[in-house]
């Protein structure tokens, strides 16, 4: 990083008609060398957890031997360039799932499964679980950003009903509580996403949103005098990186009115919000550009994301699989069934890895926005067959600065808490808890000691 004696403020903002547009770290906002700056100028931690439904097929996601990663496994092959980055986690287990009194073993897995305390059967509002580990880290992290967290996912959002077993669908269609009695639904039309990080849905003037919808302008059209006021001002260097993350921007939002056109001329597919591409991997690519942005302008530190839901009967005949996910999710340990299984949990880890590559991509500070952030990616079911909440497959993907050391995959002795591994993570972001969950204590290993 090129450091000035010019400084710009961290949180500029460019306002336009109900528009505001964060902007991401640049040289000018990091003041001349002293003491005091590099203390200013330290990089932030961030923090992600991937949910997949379901169970996973699980022949094809440990490694053969524990110890270093040699190659990859199948399922995490699209992981392979950043290999030395990725930390398997074998072993770890969520009791809470088998302690819930009642509902299904879908609905146990997403409802415990970063909370790890059992939850009451409820098909009302009168849902009552446990705050998540996700909305622990967001109380504290959230003091130096403007949201406190963002939940995102691909399919269904309904907070109430009965989606397994007599459960709520809170239980099933989100992993992210703020309270005991505040899940917090998932976001999954890009639109609305995307107005929630510039502003234009929560502007205090209704009629500005209408009136950009009504001339077809761009959210960057709306700050256009500003962003060339502020190029005038930064270096060289400064202007790439502001280059680059308005094209970022404009590509996004060229995609989503993409979809919504799209919407008006297609019949929009059971579950998804008008506006949606109706193509998986392209919905998937739009949340996680979105995250993307979300990390690199500061926004929110933390999130989640639901690649799916729990019994999730989406079909994947784009990559061969016409069956639905969960009943094949049954597989009865038959051959063909399995791998089936597998290429969708591939194909869903594969959204997955796209983010990792665009993050590692972002320049921050002296490395990339990899280089600080920790992610999680895993699901609260083994054997989808056997539905069994131990053994749990779980990876860790992190940079250099997050505190774990990748290219290995390590195990954990018989019955260890997955709730371990929350307050391990949290103490890695710097937020103490001593107790989480049916936490025993933090893991060791996860810096290779």
């Amino acid at each position: 990083m090129f450091i000035t004696k010019t400084h710009l403020p961290r949180r500029t903002v460019l306002r336009g008609l109900g528009a505001a547009i964060a902007l991401p770290l640049l040289d000018g906002m990091v003041p001349a060398l002293t003491a005091q700056s590099r203390t200013a100028a330290a990089p932030v931690k961030r923090f992600g957890v991937f949910y997949v439904p379901n169970g996973m097929s699980m022949p094809y996601w440990y490694p053969t031997t524990e110890g270093p990663l040699s190659e990859m496994p199948q399922t995490l092959r699209s992981l392979a360039p950043f290999k030395d980055r990725v930390l398997i986690c074998g072993g770890l287990d969520d009791e809470a799932a088998n302690l819930v009194k009642g509902g299904g073993d879908h609905s146990r897995s997403a409802g415990t499964f970063l909370t790890c305390v059992p939850y009451r059967v409820t098909t009302g509002a009168d849902v009552s679980a446990a705050v998540s580990m996700d909305q622990v880290a967001a109380r504290e992290l959230s003091k130096e950003t403007q949201l406190a967290s963002i939940e995102l996912g691909i399919e269904s959002n309904a907070m109430v009903g009965n989606c397994d077993g007599g459960a709520s669908c809170a239980y099933t269609n989100t992993i992210a509580w703020r309270t005991p009695t505040t899940p917090l639904p998932i976001e999954n039309d890009p639109r609305a996403v995307f107005e929630r990080l510039f502003g234009t849905s929560g502007s205090t003037d209704p009629a500005a949103r209408l009136a950009r919808i009504a001339r077809d302008r761009s959210i960057l059209d709306l700050v256009r005098e500003e962003l060339h006021g502020l190029e005038r001002l930064i270096d060289p260097g400064d202007r790439l990186k502001l280059d680059e993350y308005v094209e970022s921007v404009r590509d996004i939002e060229r995609r989503i009115s993409m979809a919504e056109a799209q919407s008006t001329r297609e019949l929009p597919v059971v579950d998804q919000p008008v506006g949606v591409p109706s193509d998986y991997a392209e919905h998937a690519k739009l949340q996680m550009d979105l995250l993307a942005l979300a990390y690199q302008t500061d926004l929110t530190r933390i999130s989640t994301f639901m690649l799916a839901r729990e019994v999730s009967g989406r079909a994947y005949p784009e990559i061969g699989v016409p069956d639905s996910h969960h009943p094949l999710s049954h597989h009865q340990d038959e051959p063909a069934k399995l791998e089936r299984l597998h290429k969708i949990n591939e194909y869903h880890l594969q959204q997955f890895a796209y983010l990792v590559d665009k993050l590692d991509a972002i320049p921050e500070g002296d490395g990339s926005m990899l280089d600080s952030t920790l992610l999680l990616y895993g699901t609260g079911i083994s054997d989808s067959n056997t539905h069994f909440h131990d053994d749990l497959p779980i990876a860790l993907v992190g940079g250099k600065n997050t505190g774990i050391t990748g290219g290995r995959y390590i195990r954990y002795p018989e019955n260890t808490p997955l709730a371990n591994l929350h307050v391990t993570i949290l103490e890695k972001l710097g937020v103490t808890a001593e107790a989480f969950g049916d936490s025993t204590g933090q893991l060791d290993r996860l810096t290779g000691v």
